[in-house]
């Protein structure tokens, strides 16, 4: 009869340790580099991009008033400079670094 599944591991995790072989490279051990980092940064910020318009399309279809009404909301709210310059900074970043990597990426 055939070895079970756990059998089969046992003698390869011991057939492994015994040949002192390297296990398949991780995370870990790579060193980061300026260009792993902006990848990842620039995947990170196409998927919030996404998200965000799309957010923003079922919002506009499904809320009961048109954009001018949210917008007064927003500015009753009377949010201090900071604030608000935060909040465009939040907004407008993603945007901005995603097409310009995107540039640097194409050239």
């Amino acid at each position: 009869m055939g070895t079970t599944a756990r059998e089969e591991m046992s003698r390869f995790w011991e057939k492994n340790s015994h040949s002192n072989r390297p296990l398949s490279p991780h995370i870990t051990i790579y060193k980061w580099s300026l260009p792993m980092a902006m990848s990842i940064a620039h995947r990170g910020t196409g998927i919030a991009l996404s998200l965000g318009i799309s957010l923003f399309s079922v919002a506009a279809l499904l809320l009961p008033e048109h954009f001018p009404h949210y917008l007064a909301q927003v500015r009753a709210l009377s949010l201090g400079p900071a604030l608000l310059f935060s909040a465009k900074f939040l907004l407008a970043f993603p945007f901005s670094y995603h097409t310009w990597n995107g540039v640097r990426h194409l050239v």
